[in-house]
């Protein structure tokens, strides 16, 4: 993220002395991005950032993946996964059911009440859309106050947790990369502005604004990383002497940030506007798009829903979040629900959704799509929740038995 900030106590001079009040020195502490090639910020930080006292594994949820085979469309119900009281008893990170992955991206899905463990992630960039709730994401960098249409994005090895605030079950929907999250290229100059043309910019981003300073000894640190396990994925609790949240001040371009949904101006047109237009962030192998409510189409003859179309190189997957979804009536999607249309079947509107969108001139929808350039296999909570009948929506009558 090319947009600079500065937080809290730093130097007049980056790599030059800070010191503390007691005439003691500050650990000056440099993350960077691709080999410091890339954005990167400078922490200082009151104790000694690379100390630990002790480590021992972390078994990770399950990570296991199924092929999508044979190849259909589904309709994954999220909200069947946490069903009655459960989120009274889990957090946002160590609660997470995987429901799709490959190679590039995972996606999960918690609804938690409790706050999550210290965490980073070494493996990749997060994107965590809230669905309903609100927490506090407090960070080495500094508090986030988030809540629903929000998406969270937090930087590969960010130390984090997530505390839920308010009465509402916090439902969250984490877009866990391999790579770095970032906005489309297109939207920026060479220099990392956002450009006129693009939805939004840097006046909707929300950054921590003061450091977060906290005291302890012997905290654990859950860390995700690259190992043996399914996905190429491990964990390792670490524990540090002193409390990880001991940065006093920190400037740069790369920092966790929230950006509501609500901020997102739709491009409209004549006619029906291709998907890229919808898209609000990318990754290594893989794109973030939302459809939010907005004027649709204009031209005396439009047909406002989608035509139907073959993403020939991509999956599809689209998370309905609020409001009617008109393409999709008579399938069984709705709110909470999650469509997954793979790369090889061409998919559209249901059956009667081209007639009855003539004349509209309004969509009242809110979803979050991920489309990837890999195929995507189902993890154990995509399997659980599938409703085994969406592939079938389409002719109205499924395999004869």
């Amino acid at each position: 993220m090319a947009f600079y900030r500065q937080v809290g106590s730093v130097p007049p001079k980056r790599h030059t002395q800070h010191r503390r009040p007691d005439g003691g020195l500050y650990s000056e502490e440099l993350v960077g991005e691709e080999g410091f090639s890339s954005d990167s910020a400078l922490l200082y930080h009151r104790g000694i950032p690379s100390a630990i006292v002790d480590a021992r594994p972390w078994e990770l949820p399950d990570q296991t993946l199924t092929p999508n085979a044979p190849l259909v469309p589904r309709h994954l119900k999220l909200h069947d996964l946490f069903p009655g009281e459960e989120h009274k008893g889990v957090d946002a990170v160590t609660g997470r059911r995987l429901v799709l992955g490959n190679a590039d991206v995972r996606i999960s899905y918690a609804v938690s009440s409790l706050a999550s463990p210290y965490y980073r992630n070494a493996v990749g960039d997060e994107c965590v859309y809230v669905e309903r709730g609100t927490a506090t994401v407090e960070t080495v960098f500094g508090a986030l106050e988030v809540g629903r249409g929000d998406y969270v994005v937090l930087p590969r090895a960010t130390t984090h947790r997530w505390v839920p605030t308010g009465e509402e079950p916090l439902r969250t929907y984490a877009i866990e990369a391999n790579s770095h999250v970032a906005p489309p290229k297109r939207y920026l100059s060479k220099y990392g502005q956002f450009l006129e043309h693009a939805p939004y910019c840097e006046r909707d981003l929300r950054g921590p604004a003061e450091p977060l300073l906290a005291e302890g000894t012997d905290v654990e640190v859950h860390v995700k990383h690259r190992g043996n396990g399914p996905g190429g994925l491990t964990g390792t609790v670490h524990v540090v002497p002193e409390h990880p949240f001991d940065v006093v001040g920190w400037d740069g371009c790369l920092y966790p940030y929230a950006f509501n949904v609500a901020d997102y101006e739709p491009i409209t047109g004549r006619v029906h506007q291709p998907p890229p237009v919808h898209q609000v962030f990318e990754g290594g192998g893989f794109v973030i798009c939302n459809f939010v409510p907005r004027k649709v189409d204009y031209h005396p003859l439009a047909v406002p829903v989608p035509y139907y179309h073959s993403n020939v190189d991509s999956d599809e997957v689209m998370f309905y979040v609020d409001g009617d979804y008109e393409a999709r009536k008579g399938s069984g999607i709705g709110k909470g629900s999650i469509s997954l249309h793979p790369g090889g079947h061409s998919h559209g509107p249901q059956p009667g959704a081209v007639e009855r969108s003539l004349g509209a001139d309004y969509f009242d929808e809110l979803a979050v799509m991920v489309d990837t350039f890999r195929p995507l296999d189902l993890g154990e909570a995509g399997t659980a929740a599938d409703d085994g009948r969406y592939a079938w929506t389409w002719s109205g009558r499924g395999p004869s038995t």
